[in-house]
């Protein structure tokens, strides 16, 4: 890629051939060490520091879709520190690097740090879409609610994902989350698909003595509070000012709520248990429910709804990894990740 010290971004630029889709085609995941590159990202987060000897850098990391990068200014770091926000879109250029294992983006000296306009953002760098088949995943979906027998809570789920179509096409569409576990367009629908696949199949073991037709409404119910949570824009997801203040499962709880007017004498023993499932499924109080599970069907989608999250992030962990036996260390896990062949047999 080098020819005289000059990468294919600097010789076309020299000879005004670099143009702003060159630039947009490059991705974190793309990025060799020792190679200069010019690329944009989303500010995660920046942090003006001090050497022992007085001397200012700023340290920030940016994102798209295929990872993180680490970046490093040593020549205008207050002036680039005030200059960008967390949020914006930049474009930097710099030599790659290989720092505490991991790469790094050290900027070059006369390069000034550029802020993209909408209008410049393209929005396809910074949405992950899930790779599973859409239509499949709404075929699931149909399928659990035809497969309940409570008619009462058949034509509850009936309205919700069926009948009002504008929900329908937000649901299908929301993430699951900003960053933590299916955080990508369609996140949401596969997420819940994968919590009512786990519910049934316990339902299936533990028949005698669980509830399977209120399980699997509250595994389909229990996040839909995040359409409403999250909103989906040009340079990635965002939490909605409902989203900030309510959250989504008091949000998801009054959905419920208000949908279940809509149906005909819906039980209201059996609703308050829907609504306890929606209110726990995070399980402890310092999680964000705020009330823990207090019913057998509360505690399978706790568990069920934490083992889908857990095993999403270890997934999506070893897969933007740059190792090949280990992983980094991930804060939300709590370790480091030995790197397996999955789905191998």
């Amino acid at each position: 890629m080098k020819n005289g010290g000059m990468n294919l971004g600097d010789l076309l630029r020299e000879k005004g051939q670099l143009s702003d889709d060159l630039i947009k085609d490059i991705y974190i995941s793309d990025l060799k060490p020792s190679e200069t590159y010019e690329i944009e990202g989303k500010v995660l987060s920046k942090r003006l520091q001090t050497t022992k000897d007085g001397k200012e850098f700023l340290l920030f990391t940016i994102t798209d879709k295929t990872g993180r990068l680490r970046a490093i200014d040593w020549f205008n770091a207050r002036e680039n520190s005030e200059k960008i926000n967390i949020g914006n879109i930049i474009r930097i250029k710099g030599k790659i690097v290989v720092f505490e294992n991991r790469l790094q983006l050290n900027l070059e000296k006369n390069y000034s740090i550029y802020i993209l306009k909408d209008s410049e953002i393209n929005s396809e760098k910074f949405i992950k879409t899930s790779t599973q088949n859409v239509q499949h995943l709404k075929d699931e979906l149909i399928n659990f609610i035809n497969n309940i027998k409570n008619i009462h809570i058949k034509e509850l789920l009936s309205y919700i994902f069926i009948k009002d179509k504008n929900f329908e096409k937000d649901f299908s569409y929301a993430p699951a989350a900003i960053n933590v576990h299916h955080a990508y367009k369609h996140g949401l629908l596969e997420h819940t698909i994968d919590v009512a696949k786990l519910c049934n199949s316990i339902a299936e073991n533990y028949k005698n003595i669980v509830n399977k037709d209120i399980l699997i409404a509250g595994a389909l119910l229990h996040d839909i509070g995040k359409t409403r949570e999250y909103k989906i824009t040009p340079t990635g997801i965002e939490k909605t000012d409902e989203g900030e203040l309510i959250g989504h499962i008091a949000i998801g709880i009054n959905m419920v709520s208000e949908y279940a007017k809509k149906i005909n004498k819906f039980p209201k023993k059996m609703l308050d248990e829907i609504l306890h499932m929606i209110a726990s499924h995070h399980g402890e109080l310092e999680w964000g429910s705020p009330i823990v599970p207090k019913t057998l069907e509360a505690f399978i989608l706790h568990f069920a709804d934490n083992l889908s999250s857990k095993i999403e992030q270890v997934r999506s962990h070893i897969e933007e990894s740059n190792n090949e036996h280990w992983t980094e260390y991930h804060k939300n896990l709590g370790r480091k990740i030995k790197i397996t062949n999955m789905g191998e047999k």
